[in-house]
């Protein structure tokens, strides 16, 4: 049995989770694991090359020929789709509205779930995700399931994307969201669950700090 440890952390959209993964990894000295980077790097690719999602030929070809590096830089994680950094550009809305339909297609998540097992293997790891507690480290040391309320996830991604100079309403992130949960709870391959070993965290009225302090908590307890 390897010795490393890993650190699971799943939950809806816009819950903070990659804000707690990368917190955590730095207070830990783990490699921080942004899974949902890769599942946008792989949208990207689809919406520039017109890959049409019940072709189930074309989603594999697309597959085969699709390479997904993180590379930590600094404080961030610099995402690299066949060697061109695309960490901006997957944040796009266009990109958001599209990641779910992408994500639930068989080809896709068995292609990305064993990209990020070989990621596991040899580090102490936090990742973050929808499914990394129930299908892609089952036997993960720490799992979090995290959460937080409709009104709260909706702000929080409204004002990332005005930061950004993304010009969004308020209504169309809160259907965004609406949708994507629909879709990553109800798809057929792994959807959005919570593990029965998970620890709920419900942050709606937490600070990041608070959130923080919470996991490195349950942390301790297993080491």
């Amino acid at each position: 049995m390897a010795s490393n440890k890993i650190i699971a952390i799943d939950g809806f959209s816009s819950c903070g989770k990659s804000t707690l993964a990368k917190a955590l990894a730095k207070k830990l000295h783990f490699v921080f694991v942004d899974s949902g980077a890769m599942y946008r790097a792989v949208t990207l690719y689809f919406m520039r090359n017109g890959v049409d999602l019940h072709n189930h030929e074309q989603v594999q070809e697309a597959i085969d020929a699709i390479h997904v590096d993180l590379i930590p830089n600094g404080e961030t994680t610099k995402v690299l789709l066949n060697d061109e950094d695309v960490s901006e550009a997957i944040r796009q809305m266009e990109v958001s509205e599209y990641v779910s339909e992408v994500s639930a297609l068989s080809e896709v998540r068995k292609a990305m779930v064993a990209q990020q097992q070989k990621l596991g293997k040899r580090r102490n790891i936090v990742m973050d995700g929808r499914d990394i507690g129930t299908t892609v480290f089952p036997h993960a040391d720490l799992k979090i399931f995290m959460t937080a309320s409709p009104e709260i996830r909706a702000e929080r991604r409204f004002k990332e994307l005005s930061a950004k100079g993304e010009q969004v309403t308020m209504q169309e992130v809160k259907t965004n969201l609406a949708h994507r949960d629909h879709i990553d709870s109800t798809r057929t391959e792994s959807p959005l669950r919570q593990a029965e070993d998970a620890i709920v965290l419900d942050n709606t009225s937490l600070s990041p700090e608070e959130q923080l302090q919470f996991v490195l908590g349950e942390f301790q307890k297993i080491k």
